[in-house]
């Protein structure tokens, strides 16, 4: 039986998380997420984006400025972040983080946003697990609603 995670809104990171991972077709093995606040997530993409030849590419997430793509640096410090998905919120449809991605391997710079967008302040956990809630809720149709 799966550990649950000591608040509900974790879970609820951990579920989008496979969501966007499924339309990836990467699985949830190549996450973490940091449960302190600002709540965060990578994900490792097994990729290289043209003009970045040698560097490992990584998906990011936090519950302030939404997803992000970045790349490692060669001496192991901080990630160098390319683009920023930005939009309304923190937790687009999965779908149109797998296009942000797409278009990034494709170099396609039209794509995203070269600052960090501020979408939501971190407000604490509740809060959170309402924004994950409000954003995969299914609609009449039995999709996630896009938020």
């Amino acid at each position: 039986m799966p550990v649950r995670n000591p608040h509900p809104a974790l879970d609820a990171v951990w579920g989008y998380l496979a969501e966007v991972t499924g339309a990836l077709g990467v699985g949830l093995e190549s996450c973490t997420v940091d449960n302190d606040s600002p709540v965060s997530a990578y994900v490792a993409l097994d990729e290289q984006l043209p003009g970045h030849p040698g560097r490992d590419v990584a998906l990011l997430w936090d519950e302030i400025h939404g997803w992000s793509v970045a790349i490692e640096t060669h001496s192991g410090e901080d990630l160098i972040v390319l683009r920023y998905l930005g939009g309304q919120t923190v937790v687009p449809p999965p779908a149109r983080v797998a296009r942000f991605v797409a278009a990034l391997r494709e170099d396609d710079h039209r794509v995203g946003q070269l600052t960090p967008p501020s979408l939501r302040e971190a407000t604490g956990l509740a809060d959170l697990e309402l924004v994950l809630d409000r954003s995969t809720r299914p609609t009449r149709a039995g999709s996630a609603r896009p938020v």
